[in-house]
């Protein structure tokens, strides 16, 4: 029988657009969708560099998170 370390098989986490909702889930399990997107909006306004770079033009984040700026996220808060 193996380590207890050998049997946890992690994914790799993929940069790529990811929805809104769908990358909050990813960083806060357990919640419901909206809650989750709630917490990690606020994550991202506080989060120093991320507030301003994550915003789009047209007020509000966006619903969808492109790769480039799932890079930035991740720089800062971690893989999910």
């Amino acid at each position: 029988m193996g380590k207890p370390d050998e049997d946890i098989v992690e994914k790799a986490f993929v940069v790529r657009s990811y929805g809104k909702g769908e990358l909050a889930s990813m960083y806060i399990d357990g919640v419901q969708q909206q809650t989750a997107v709630k917490q990690f909006n606020e994550w991202i306004r506080t989060a120093p560099g991320l507030g301003s770079s994550c915003r789009n033009g047209h007020g509000a984040y966006r619903t969808t998170v492109h790769a480039r700026k799932v890079r930035l996220i991740i720089g800062v808060l971690g893989t999910p």
